[in-house]
């Protein structure tokens, strides 16, 4: 049944307390489920609330709700589309508040982590508005035959399936279906059970901004094996024509090898080892605070954080002592404090690739690997050198406070140890010699080369995406939104 008054909250104040169960959104309904699980928070580990569980019933539901959908949905003029999309970017701004309870409380963002990426999803519905009109613009090309003419169109998919994360869950819920929508196609957006209420959220924007009923359906399950039955009931739905996932490689891999043998086609952006190469003429300071934070941000739970950094040792020890004076500064008790981070099995990670390469013999530059917060999702940031290929953390994606540390003699060996992954989604160079800069970045495997800037950057105008097992295909601009179209060619005699 739907929940009472939580479609039309359009005020700052939290609609879920613990009394409350998370609904789904089916249909342009919110649907509360009689099975459910508990959503606790990794800042005081209390219940915030229940979810609705959903079962491959469910799963059904919304994607014969997303079906019918589209048929009107796809005959809209994109103008129709780029007013909905400004009417919530406004809702966005207003519920900033509400959207921030969320967040924090689910996922322990700190405050500068949901700015961050709550301002990426305001502006990514503001520049998806802006482009749909080109995006959807069809091409006459002149053909060989005389006397003949053709033409390109650009027609939607049909219903899309968009599987999201927790970690950035506005922005990254938010463009696993605004471009898809964009482009006319309909969305079941299954969201993560860790910010359920987070992507609630964001399904309310929508509608509220008037977005029909059954364009965008969400889907949550329970953790362990209602997961794979979910996922696999919808991806092999035959109305599902597309899918587009954010997350980890292991699970990406699935997803797409379930995809493919359906010949169904994929946008997948997957984990990252981003390599920030320091060389010997860098503004050192800079470099030092760019590294931090793209290290450090968000406990390190960010796709494209810096997890290797390469200095020339020409400056070596400058360089050092200056990250270690920026991370007392930016990460110490009076600055961000001990990174939080969502649940205790990535600080168990992360604790046993330090054991690992610590009895290995790499040693620790800053913190110390064997410290214990008195929380379990708590971990003090540290950064080891002595890194090599034989231990584990040389090659697996840390994904929290951890960052290695190599001192190299040049630039080439610096690109070497870069692309020595099977990552490639993100990097940086700092140097003052912008040709140099350049040299290094097309030399760096890497779906974005970030000059003097960390390796976390992300903006709507600007495609992103990875290349090896970071992922394939583009979000953002006008080949994000390219992603979500096929082309059909109409020949005739003139």
């Amino acid at each position: 049944m739907a929940s009472n008054g939580a479609n039309g909250n359009k005020s700052s104040s939290p609609a879920f307390d613990s009394s409350s169960t998370i609904p789904l959104w089916l249909d342009g309904k919110e649907v509360k489920l009689s099975s459910t699980f508990d959503v606790v928070s990794p800042v005081d580990h209390k219940t915030l609330y229940k979810c609705s569980a959903a079962v491959e019933e469910d799963a059904l539901k919304a994607v014969a709700a997303a079906e019918k959908a589209f048929k009107s949905w796809s005959q809209t003029k994109p103008s129709f589309r780029r007013d909905i999309f400004l009417r919530a970017a406004e809702e966005f701004k207003k519920r900033k508040d509400e959207q921030k309870h969320y967040c924090s409380t689910e996922t322990g963002a700190a405050e500068s982590m949901f700015a961050f990426e709550h301002n990426l999803a305001y502006e990514a519905c503001l520049s998806v508005a802006g482009l749909i009109q080109p995006a959807s613009t069809s091409s006459m090309p002149v053909v060989a035959e005389e006397g003949a003419s053709a033409m390109v169109l650009k027609e939607p998919f049909g219903v899309v399936l968009g599987i999201a994360p927790w970690n950035a869950p506005n922005v990254l819920g938010l463009r696993a279906f605004l471009q898809p929508l964009a482009m006319g196609n309909t969305v079941v957006l299954k969201g993560p059970e860790a910010a359920p209420a987070t992507y609630w959220a964001l399904a309310s924007i929508f509608h509220n901004a008037g977005l029909p009923a059954g364009c965008l359906n969400t889907i949550y399950h329970r953790p362990g094996p209602d997961a794979a039955k979910v996922t696999s009931a919808l991806i092999s739905h035959p109305a599902i024509k597309k899918i587009n996932f954010t997350g980890s490689t292991a699970v990406g891999s699935i997803v797409a090898s379930q995809a493919g043998k359906l010949l169904k086609p994929c946008v997948m952006e997957l984990g990252g080892k981003a390599p920030s190469i320091v060389c010997e003429d860098a503004n050192i300071q800079t470099a030092a605070l760019k590294c931090a934070l793209g290290a450090f941000l968000h406990a390190g739970q960010i796709c494209m954080a810096t997890e290797r950094i390469m200095v020339n040792a020409k400056i070596a020890d400058e360089f050092k002592a200056a990250l270690k004076g920026t991370m007392d500064q930016v990460f110490g008790e009076q600055g961000m404090g001990v990174p939080q981070l969502v649940t205790a099995a990535p600080v168990e990670k992360n604790k046993k690739l330090l054991a690992d390469a610590v009895s290995k013999g790499a040693k620790p530059v800053y913190g110390d690997p064997d410290h214990h917060e008195p929380s379990k999702t708590k971990m003090r940031p540290v950064i080891i050198e002595g890194v090599q290929p034989h231990m584990d953390i040389y090659h697996t994606e840390s994904f929290g406070p951890t960052v290695s540390l190599y001192v190299v003699d040049s630039d080439e060996e610096a690109i070497a140890i870069a692309n020595d992954t099977d990552y490639g989604l993100s990097s940086a160079v700092f140097t003052e010699d912008l040709r140099r800069g350049l040299k290094i970045a097309r030399q760096i495997e890497s779906g974005a080369v970030h000059i003097n800037n960390m390796t976390v950057h992300d903006e709507a105008a600007l495609p992103h995406g990875g290349v090896k097992k970071s992922g394939f295909g583009r979000f953002n601009g006008l080949p994000g939104l390219d992603e979500w179209v096929r082309t059909k060619v109409i020949t005739w005699k003139d």
